[in-house]
Parts: C-alpha cells; sequence; structure tokens
C-alpha cells in the first residue's frame, strides 16, 4: 500500500541467562533468536566474560548515539549508554493529571511520609483535563484532590478549574495536558518530560524525551525526582518528498502503525526524520509523535529545528540544549516513505493498525464524526476540518462534533481567519456547515468518560474520529464501531454520511 524500504542493522547486545544455541564459529558464546512475522535475526550475544585490559592496549572506542540516548545519558550523567542499559535519570518534567494524580499522591505520601515534600514544586506540572464537564462526584472529586495537594506542596504549575458551568471563568485552566504542556513552555529539547498518561510521547515532538510512566513511578519521581529507566533502541522512519495537499500527519502515522503493527515498535524509540517531518509545523509533528504509543513504542522523537525554536520564543525562558543523532548512530531499522505516493487513510475498528484507504471504505455509512483530542482537537486540525467545510459550501450529513484541546485553541477557533476564507473563522464555517458548537475544551468523549461526557458514545454507532484508539468502548458503548482518520477524511465522512477521502472535496 505505502512505497517504503526497510533495512535492518546491527543487533542489541545484552548478558541474558538460558540455555541459547551454540555460536558456530565459537562454541564459548551462546546466541538467542527472536522471531516475528517476517524475520528472525539474532537479538542478543552472552560471553564469557573477558579479563580487563589496560586502556593503553585496548584503544579508545567512540560509538555514535541517538538522539533518544544522548538525552538520556545526559540525563544520567553519562558519557554513553548502549539500548537495554538501565539507568537512573533526572527528571527535568513531571506530569499527572486528574485520573491518575489522585493515587500517585495517595503513593507519593505512602512511601514517603504524610508531611513529605515534592522535591521541586517548580518541576510538577498538574492538569486537570480528562472528566472535567461532568456531573460524576467522584470524577470532580478527583479535581478536588488536586486542588488539596497543589495547595499543600504549592505546586507551582497546577492549571486549575473551579466554575465548571463556564470555563472561560477559569483562567488558570487549560484543557488537554499534551497539547497545555506545548503551548505552556513545558516542552523544551534534550529534557526528559514523565506523565501519567501514555500520550505523553506527544512532547517528542520538540526533540525532548517524553513517555508515559506509571502512578508508582509517578509517586517516586514526586519524592526523588529521579526514575530507573530502561534505554530503547531506535526505530528510523525517513519521510521524504512533497506532502499532498490532501493528506495530514494523521495519515502519516496511520500509514506507519498500519506497515508496524501496534506491537512493532514495542518498547523501542521512534525517530522521524526526513524532507517531509522538516516542513511539518509544530502541531503536525506533535501529531506523528503522539501516536507512537499506538505503534507499543517508548517515545517518539523529531531532531529540533528553526521551527521548534521559533514556537518556543514566546512560551518559556528556560535554555535548553537541543540534542542530535550521532551520524554514526545505530538504529535497529530504517523505514523510508516516499510522502508523495501515500494516499489518505482509516483505521478501521477495532484497531489503530487496522489500516484501510480512505476511498475503499466509501460504503461504509456513519453516524457520526468526532473533531478533537490530543492528537486532532489541535488548532491546525480545526483549521484543515475548516477548509473541507469552505470547499465543499455543503452542510454536514450526519452529527459532528468539535471538541478544542485547550482553551487556547477553543479562542483560535473564533479569532483567527481561515486562509481563503475571505475572513471568515472557523467557528463561522463550522457554523455555516451545521456542525454542533464547539465544546469547552478538555479529553472529551475520546476516553468514553462518564455518561454525561459529552458527545460520548452511549449507544451502538459508527463514528469517524480524529482521537487516537478504536478498540472496543474507547468511546463509550462497547460495540461502538471507530474509524480513526485525519481531519480532512472526518470533515469529507462529514458531508457524506460515509467514510470519504478528502479528494472529493479539496482541489
Amino acid at each position: 500500500m505505502a512505497s517504503f524500504v526497510i533495512s535492518h542493522h546491527s543487533a542489541i547486545f545484552s548478558a541474558q541467562k538460558g540455555s541459547g544455541v551454540k555460536c558456530p564459529f565459537n562454541p564459548s558464546i551462546r546466541l538467542y533468536k527472536s522471531r516475528t512475522n517476517a524475520l528472525c535475526k539474532t537479538l542478543a550475544v552472552m560471553a564469557p566474560a573477558q579479563p580487563t585490559r589496560a586502556p593503553s592496549t585496548t584503544g579508545s572506542v567512540k560509538h555514535g548515539m541517538t538522539m533518544t540516548e544522548k538525552i538520556l545519558a545526559k540525563a544520567s550523567d553519562s558519557a554513553t549508554l548502549e539500548p537495554g542499559e538501565n539507568i537512573w535519570v533526572n527528571v527535568d518534567v513531571l506530569m499527572t493529571h486528574d485520573v491518575c494524580g489522585p493515587g500517585t499522591f495517595g503513593i507519593f505520601k505512602r512511601e514517603f511520609g504524610q508531611n513529605a515534600k515534592v522535591w521541586d514544586r517548580e518541576k510538577v506540572v498538574i492538569i486537570p483535563e480528562h472528566y472535567i464537564f461532568t456531573k460524576d462526584e467522584r470524577a470532580n472529586r478527583n479535581v478536588d484532590i488536586l486542588r488539596e495537594f497543589c495547595m499543600e506542596q504549592n505546586i507551582k504549575y497546577f492549571y486549575d478549574i473551579k466554575d465548571l458551568s463556564n470555563f472561560r471563568a477559569n483562567p488558570d485552566y487549560k484543557g488537554v495536558c499534551h497539547i497545555a504542556l506545548a503551548q505552556e513552555g513545558h516542552c523544551r529539547p534534550g529534557e526528559v518530560l514523565l506523565g501519567t498518561d501514555s500520550h505523553t510521547c506527544n512532547a517528542g515532538a520538540f526533540g525532548q524525551f517524553a513517555t508515559g510512566i506509571g502512578n508508582t513511578d509517578a509517586g517516586f519521581v514526586l519524592g526523588t525526582g529521579k526514575a530507573l529507566l530502561k534505554v530503547p533502541p531506535t526505530l528510523r522512519f525517513v519521510l521524504d518528498g512533497e506532502m499532498p495537499p490532501y493528506l495530514l500527519a494523521k495519515d502519516l502515522i496511520l500509514h506507519i502503525i498500519g506497515e508496524i503493527t501496534v506491537s512493532g515498535a514495542t518498547y523501542k524509540s521512534m525517530e522521524f526524520v526526513g524532507s517531509t517531518v522538516d516542513s511539518l509545523n509544530m502541531e503536525e509533528r506533535m501529531t506523528l509523535c503522539n501516536m507512537v504509543i499506538e505503534a507499543g513504542g517508548k517515545n517518539g522523537v523529531v531532531p529540533p529545528d528553526e521551527t521548534t525554536f521559533k514556537y518556543l520564543e514566546d512560551k518559556t525562558t528556560v535554555k535548553y540544549e537541543p540534542l542530535y543523532s550521532d551520524a554514526n548512530a545505530r538504529f535497529i531499522a530504517d523505514y523510508k516513505f516516499d510522502v508523495s505516493s501515500l494516499e489518505p487513510v482509516v483505521a478501521k475498528p477495532h484497531s489503530p493498525d487496522n489500516r484501510a484507504l480512505a476511498r475503499e471504505c466509501r460504503d461504509v455509512k456513519i453516524d457520526r464524526v468526532y473533531i478533537g483530542s490530543c492528537t486532532g482537537g489541535k488548532t491546525e486540525d480545526f483549521m484543515a476540518a475548516a477548509r473541507v467545510f469552505l470547499s465543499s459550501g455543503k452542510k454536514v450529513k450526519v452529527p459532528t462534533f468539535l471538541v478544542p484541546a485547550t482553551q487556547k485553541v477553543w479562542m483560535d477557533l473564533y479569532s483567527l481567519p481561515v486562509p481563503g476564507s475571505g475572513g471568515k473563522t472557523c467557528s463561522q464555517i463550522f457554523e455555516e456547515a451545521g456542525c454542533d458548537t464547539p465544546a469547552s475544551p478538555n479529553c472529551g468523549a475520546c476516553l468514553g468518560g462518564p455518561r454525561d461526557t459529552y458527545a460520548r458514545m452511549n449507544e451502538p454507532m459508527v463514528c469517524v474520529s480524529t482521537t487516537n484508539r478504536n478498540f472496543p468502548g474507547r468511546m463509550g458503548h462497547k460495540e461502538g464501531q471507530i474509524y480513526l482518520a485525519s481531519p480532512y477524511t472526518a470533515a469529507a465522512s462529514a458531508l457524506t454520511g460515509f467514510v470519504t477521502d478528502p479528494r472529493e472535496f479539496l482541489a
């Protein structure tokens, strides 16, 4: 389906116990193999211990490192690192939210004491975002627990919300954590950002090591500022070619996941390079990195450049150090894509790797469209959808729900003119197309949530969504069917009532 080339590089070496098989050229060495669907390659070698030799006879050998290895080496005060090493890293930013925060705080207090203080109140970022605009008492209580902890600990970056009836009455409230982290300047090249959410990898767009961790690990980080991590090997994705006007970064990452599957990058770093990546704005780069977890990835990274630095100019005064992969860095595989030859795609139910061309699903009748989430609810995502509606001049045929990721995105929908519209804003175009009024910024129905969550699927329905997961029950009803798509494809589908290739409306 896609035009790509894959090449495998050197094996990963690590000490393991077990029988293995004898190496044919040295019986004292044992080999260990791992099978996948398409290949069988040596993953590890265990050799008997060798006597130490003096440096004068050994000589100096310098191995190149990938960007991820360099960031982790810096954070662990290591000169060099190898994939598979377990290291203690100093954490630059720890983020948690209303779903995982209460559990994290409980573990922190249990292990460090009821009166313990966090290691650095200015490196902890706490963001209510998941289950906010609901009458569910337990969800509301979670936000109260965040507030109580932040007041007790004097946390500097707590983006609170108190008035649920009008989010605009809460100037500190931001919305979806992964986009808020970027907009508020917490995503910086060369740093380590950990969060109690699997899509924390979104921040890798800034050349930052960012990954999700569990409540137990987060509780430990709160008390010490350190985390134990295993250095992941790196897969490199080279995307070259001019981006067609009907494709978005969501199409690119769905293509990639379709090629390598949801387990293709398990505990690996995914580094995105190439002329196409260089041409992407920061929000599109976030989309790429956001969904590496759907391929099993530990983290995703994009080399920082002038686009990155320009974005950060008015967002942070913290000094940062961009890091880049060495020319002789070792990647375990290269995947090369000619982006100019790709077509719009969707991920059919019930897996992000169940890829199909959008035009192949033209007979799939849908009940609704959802545009939102950390993956597809950014300003550029809504601008893309608005361009499709504007180009068509038609009204939607199914309910179309719009959930801005953050308060800033919501404001952009009402203030920024859509290019080529004669000065119209997204909100005006959406209204003319018959879409729902943009909702209060939050995670919305992406994770299902309480039954009164806006746009939640409380009945078996078919939905085209710009979100990131389409497992059974993900957006509510366990019999719901979710087709993951780009904002272009989502908007085109809203106009026809069927899964639709956006080229039908985009010149």
